[in-house]
C-alpha cells in the first residue's frame, strides 16, 4: 500500500525500520555481556534497557563501572551522552505531531536510530509508520538479547570477537551518509566529527558528543554571514533608484509574501 500523500510505499518503510531494529537489537547481546561482567546483577542489566533504553549512555554506564570508576561519576557520564535525545524529541516532536496522551510513551523510543528513520521519511504517515516500527522492533529486540547476553556471559565470551558492539553505529552512519547532501551539512558533520574524537580521551564521558553539537551553530554562523557580506555586496553594486524587486532579476511589482499556488503542501 502507498501513502496517500504520494510518499514511500507502507511495506517499504516497514522493510527498512525492521532492518534497523534487527540490526541494532542484536547489540543487546554485547550490553549484557558487558553489564554482567562489570559486576551488575541480572535483574540490573534488565532493568536498564527496560528503562534506560538508549544503548550508547547504557554502555558508557558499564564500561565505568567495569573500569572501577565510581557509580556517581558513571551516571554523570551516562547522563551526559543522553541529552541529546531532548535534542532528537524537539524535532520528532515537529514532524510526528502525536496526540499528548501517546507522546510520554513515544518519548521512551527517541534514540538515535529511531530519529535516523523518522527523518528519513517523505510523508508524516511513513515518520510515524517507520518510527514505530523501528522503536517497537528495537525495544523488544534489545531486552530480549539483553536477557540472553546477561544470561548467558559467561558462555558468550568476548563480544568484541563478534563485533556486535559496532552494528549500532554502523547502521547508524549508513543512515545518516545519505542526508548530508549539501556543503554546510556536510561541514557540520565533519567538524563533528573531528570535536567528538579529539575531546575523547581528555573528557568525561557523553561530554565530547555535546561539544561536538556546537559544530552546527558554529556553521550556521558562518554561513549566515558569507549570506549577508555577498547580499550587502551585491546591493552595493547597485546603481541608485534602482527598484529592490529588480536587484535579483525578479519583477518590480513581486511580492516576497504572495501565495504559494503550487499545490504543494509545506
Amino acid at each position: 500500500m502507498r501513502s496517500a500523500e504520494g510518499g514511500k510505499p507502507d511495506a517499504a518503510v516497514v522493510r527498512d525500520a525492521l532492518g534497523v531494529g534487527v540490526a541494532v537489537g542484536l547489540s543487546g547481546f554485547a550490553f549484557g555481556v558487558t553489564s554482567a561482567g562489570s559486576g551488575l546483577s541480572l535483574l540490573q542489566t534488565c532493568a536498564l534497557s527496560l528503562l534506560v533504553f538508549t544503548g550508547a549512555s547504557q554502555f558508557a554506564l558499564v564500561g565505568a563501572l567495569a573500569a572501577g570508576g565510581n557509580p556517581l561519576t558513571a551516571a554523570a557520564g551516562a547522563f551526559f551522552l543522553g541529552v541529546r535525545n531532548a535534542f532528537y524529541g524537539l524535532r520528532l516532536s515537529q514532524i510526528l505531531a502525536l496526540p499528548r496522551a501517546v507522546r510520554p510513551f513515544a518519548a521512551q523510543w527517541v534514540i538515535d536510530e529511531t530519529t535516523a528513520v523518522a527523518l528519513a521519511q517523505p510523508t508524516r504517515r511513513s515518520v510515524r509508520i517507520g518510527f514505530t516500527v523501528t522503536g517497537l522492533s528495537l525495544y523488544l529486540l534489545w531486552n530480549l538479547t539483553t536477557l540472553l547476553g546477561a544470561a548467558g556471559a559467561g558462555a558468550i565470551g568476548d563480544t568484541d570477537a563478534w563485533g556486535l558492539d559496532a552494528a549500532g553505529p554502523a547502521v547508524f552512519l549508513a543512515l545518516l551518509a545519505p542526508m548530508l547532501k549539501t556543503t554546510a551539512e556536510r561541514a557540520v558533520a565533519g567538524i563533528a566529527v573531528l570535536l567528538g574524537l579529539g575531546l575523547l580521551p581528555v573528557l568525561p564521558a557523553g561530554v565530547p558528543v555535546l561539544v561536538a553539537a556546537l559544530a552546527a551553530p558554529a556553521v550556521l554562523y558562518v554561513t549566515g554571514r558569507r549570506r549577508a557580506d555577498a547580499t550587502r555586496g551585491a546591493m552595493a553594486d547597485v546603481p541608485d533608484g534602482t527598484p529592490a524587486g529588480a536587484v535579483d532579476g525578479a519583477p518590480v511589482g513581486a511580492r516576497d509574501d504572495a501565495p504559494d499556488v503550487s499545490g504543494e503542501e509545506r
